[in-house]
Order: structure tokens, then sequence, then C-alpha cells
């Protein structure tokens, strides 16, 4: 078997068991590693990215689905907005930014403030609030929507993204988690869907690397359970600074990359 299907699997299973105690499926780390390591072109990286959520998402589902705590409408109303958004977000990915160089950029533009941002709410946190009140449904509808579409061009499923702003409003991680995980595991069948469509459309690499997105799904479903089991045991302060580290390190190596 190639070493590449080992490596994905590995490298799914390791992201995924530090990334789903915090409600991040993983792939905002893995697109690099497929990237630079798995030698994933682009933009068929992007729906690769998108088939480790679909296969990799029902670990951690599972799991918190198990202990109670996907009963919260929270989830439901995150994926009735981003679901539009990320069908959207693959059209775009695919006809006005399939150039790796423009890619690179967009990746640091998303993986820097995002690491920054963990780390600052982590060394200067929002007291959080069982009762901490939800953002207007307007202002939910509207984040929702955004992060659907960033997330269908980045092929992330947009969780890393809802999870920080939610956080900063004082809602608990143990509410958070698990409703952006069903986010990011929805939008993401929603996003493979519409790149395997796009990819009659498109001369370019746009369909997934198949084997390799099932390797790495494959670990990410290990991972996302243990993950998930872990997350009443692990310290959520230290997860969120090395999130945050990981995400702001990748952002500027491709910041580098792209400018070079």
């Amino acid at each position: 078997m190639d070493w590449t299907i080992w490596a994905g699997l590995a490298a799914g299973l390791l992201i995924s068991v530090v990334t789903a105690p915090v409600g991040v499926s993983g792939a905002v780390f893995l697109l690099p590693v497929q990237l630079s390591l798995l030698g994933v072109p682009s933009p068929a990286v992007t729906p690769t990215n998108l088939l480790f959520n679909v296969v990799a998402g029902p670990g951690a589902l599972w799991r918190y689905r198990r202990d109670g705590a996907l009963r919260d409408g929270l989830a439901r109303r995150l994926v009735l907005w981003t679901l539009p958004g990320v069908v959207a977000g693959a059209a775009v990915r695919v006809f006005a930014l399939p150039g790796p160089g423009v890619f690179r950029l967009l990746v640091a533009a998303l993986l820097l403030p995002l690491g920054t941002w963990l780390c600052l709410r982590t060394l200067h946190p929002v007291r959080q609030r069982p009762d901490a009140a939800e953002p207007s449904a307007p202002a939910l509808a509207a984040l929702a929507l955004m992060v659907g579409t960033v997330g269908g061009i980045y092929g992330i499923g947009g969780g890393s993204l809802l999870g920080p702003v939610l956080a900063a409003r004082g809602m608990p991680m143990t509410r958070i988690a698990p409703a952006t995980l069903a986010t990011t595991f929805t939008t993401s069948i929603a996003g493979a869907a519409a790149y395997a469509v796009l990819a009659l459309a498109s001369p370019g690499p746009v369909a997934p690397h198949w084997w390799l997105g099932l390797a790495c799904g494959l670990g990410g479903l290990i991972g996302g359970y243990l993950g998930a089991r872990l997350q009443p045991r692990l310290p959520e302060t230290l997860l969120r600074l090395l999130l945050g580290t990981l995400a702001a390190t990748l952002g500027t190596l491709y910041a580098a990359q792209a400018v070079a």
C-alpha cells in the first residue's frame, strides 16, 4: 500500500485526538499536511479535506450523542445557514481561486488570525456562564452563512471558525463543541457533493483524492471518538493554547511561502 495512505491515516488520527475536544474536526490542520507532505494538488485538496470531515465526523459525534451533548438546538440552527454558504464557497474555490499562490494566501489569512484569536482568548478569557446568551437570530444566521462560505472555499466545514466566535460570547465548550462538529459534518457532506458536481465542469484536479481522503477520515474517526471521550479529563486552557499556536505557526509559514 502507498505510504501516503498510512501517513494520512496517522495524521488524521493524531490531529483529531487533539482537536475534537474543542469542537474542531482537524481538517484545518490536516490541509497543510496534504499540500506539503502528501502532495495533493490544489484545488483537489479542498474536497479531499471535506471527504475527511465526512468520514471522521461520526466518531466524535457518536460519543457526544452518547453523553447527551447533542440535545441542544444550537447545532440545527447553525446547520440551517452554513449549508447554503458551503455550496457557494465551493463554486468560488473552483472558478475564482484555483491557483496555489492565491490559495496559500487564503490559508494564511484564515489561520493566522484564528491562531491569534484562540491564544488571546485563552490568555485573557471571558468568563463562561452556563446561561450565556447566544447571538441574536439574525446575527447567528449571518455568522453561519459567512463561515459556511469560507469553509466551502477552504474545505474545513466551518467549525474551527464558529467555535472561537461562540466561545468569545461566554458559551461553554461543552455546548459549543458538539454543535460545531455537527455543523462541520453536515456542511462537509454538502461541500463534497458540490465539488463532485463541479468536477464535471472543470478541467482541473477538482475531484477529491478518494483513497487518501478515506484513509485520513478513518484515522479521524478513531481519533475523534477518543478526543470526545477525553474532553472531560483534558484542561481546556492547554488545548486552546495548543490549537492557537499551531494555527498561527501554520498561517505564518504559508504567508512566507506565498510571498516567496
